[in-house]
């Protein structure tokens, strides 16, 4: 969960104005997350291995229908590999990959989906994902039923494969020495948003799901800026007064928002959002230009796009990366990895033909575009 969704249902939540944010999402049309589509899989063997988190309410299920699913299709029984809290899938991923797995199906939540991901970077095996946790970050941008766990199972085996980006954050900590880095494969940050996510009450999110970070942000949303430095692409570093440093390889968040539309994972580039704001009004404002999609800049929200980024801090702060806390760090060094990864994802839906005779109507020639991709 990162810092404008929060600030956004927080806001809208003690405004009671959450049916206009609603309203604007069901009416905006859905846009394809990004391009590289690589093939759709023809019939054939495969040799599967799956990643499962053994704690989540759906795991057995999970275990049944992807059992099922292979039999079906005449393969081999499926790798079950169970992640543990010392070991959270890396050297699982890694280890089905060793095996000769074609497919590794991460099974668990975003931390899950995390570490195998890192395991399968710049490697021909696919990632499949069954969403078993509470954001589903990736599954989400990638239009994943998260809902529906059969119709999950049948794209992690069955859909199609396209290359997608990876980030990686590298961090440390001057005052305790400590020093760490991790993949990520939507959204990191410094700053606010890692703030509300560690203070989340796990009772809640297990109540009300991600809606639970609402009531974190309504208690910190009151706050101080603190001075980062920033750099991006090795350019000199600019010192700002802010509150969250965002860096992202895709844009959209849960409850469909749309937070940053251009953002592709597919493009090479990182989205850097620095907010700024310092009262309610300033967070209205931002709140207010990502409900609206108001196309100019405000001086409380700052927008670019870099294949590196280094921020800097005077005192350890917290980080997050794909909703999960990453710790405290006083430097912070991202950077893209372009096509990184090779990614199950559904199959683009049809444009539903329409009914000639209506005024500009126009049939398309020798079928052009009726099943292309754009």
């Amino acid at each position: 969960m990162s810092t404008p969704q929060i600030l956004l249902l927080s806001l809208l939540l003690a405004l009671a104005a959450a049916g206009v944010v609603w309203a604007s999402v069901r009416r905006r049309r859905r846009k394809s997350a990004g391009q590289a589509v690589v093939k759709t899989l023809a019939p054939g063997h495969q040799r599967v291995a799956v990643v499962i988190n053994p704690i989540k309410v759906q795991a057995p299920a999970a275990r049944v229908l992807l059992e099922q699913a292979c039999e079906l299709a005449g393969w081999d029984p499926p790798l079950f590999l169970e992640t543990t809290a010392d070991s959270p899938g890396f050297e699982q991923a890694r280890w089905a990959v060793q095996s000769g797995a074609d497919v590794v199906v991460a099974a668990g939540g975003d931390g899950t989906v995390r570490e195998v991901a890192r395991a399968l970077a710049n490697n021909p095996a696919a990632l499949g994902l069954l969403p078993l946790g509470t954001g589903n970050l990736l599954a989400r941008n990638l239009g994943l039923p998260v809902l529906d766990l059969p119709a999950a199972v049948s794209t992690a085996l069955h859909g199609q494969e396209r290359r997608i980006d990876m980030g990686t954050m590298t961090q440390e900590n001057s005052v305790t020495g400590e020093t760490s880095s991790s993949a990520f494969l939507v959204m990191g940050g410094i700053g606010l948003d890692a703030e509300v996510l560690a203070a989340t009450r796990d009772d809640l999110k297990e109540r009300v799901g991600w809606m639970a970070y609402s009531e974190a942000g309504v208690r910190l949303l009151p706050g101080r800026r603190t001075k980062m430095s920033i750099s991006l692409d090795g350019e000199p570093a600019r010192v700002r007064k802010v509150r969250s440093i965002l860096f992202a390889n895709i844009g959209r968040l849960p409850a469909g928002i749309d937070f940053i539309p251009e953002a592709r994972m597919d493009d090479g580039l990182l989205d850097v959002v620095v907010m700024s704001p310092r009262s309610l009004a300033g967070w209205l404002w931002l709140a207010g230009k990502v409900v609206t999609k108001y196309p100019k800049d405000l001086p409380v929200i700052d927008h670019r796009r870099a294949k590196t980024v280094e921020i800097s801090v005077g005192q350890p702060t917290r980080t997050q990366l794909d909703g999960d806390v990453t710790g405290t760090a006083t430097t912070v060094r991202v950077q893209v990895n372009p096509l990184a990864l090779l990614i199950r994802s559904p199959a683009p839906a049809r444009p539903r033909p329409r009914p000639f005779g209506g005024r500009n109507q126009v049939p398309a020639r020798n079928g052009a575009a009726a099943g292309r991709t754009s």
